[in-house]
């Protein structure tokens, strides 16, 4: 298994530029924050991924492309709201 500053390192650097800290709980799961980088607010925040699942670099590729689409289609879904109601 990864360790917990290692795996915090490469998902906090991996979904760079965008602000964000990751910390692992006494009990396993990640703990994911990141943060509207204008505002400093929390934007999305992820729990519950055990890090016991996150064993190969490609797993770990994948919950950063996955959090990267989420936020990529919040971001859309927010631009399409503002222009709606424009």
């Amino acid at each position: 298994m990864i360790s917990a500053l290692e795996l915090r390192h490469i998902n906090e650097n991996g979904l760079l530029p965008r602000p964000c800290t990751c910390s692992v709980t006494p009990r396993g799961s990640l703990l994911i924050k990141m943060f509207e980088p204008a505002s400093g607010r929390v934007e999305r925040f992820v729990s519950g991924v055990l890090a016991s699942d996150l064993t190969s670099s490609r797993a770990i590729s994948n919950l950063i492309s996955e959090l990267r689409i989420e936020m990529a289609a919040r971001k859309n879904a927010l631009s399409v709201s503002a222009t709606v109601n424009d």
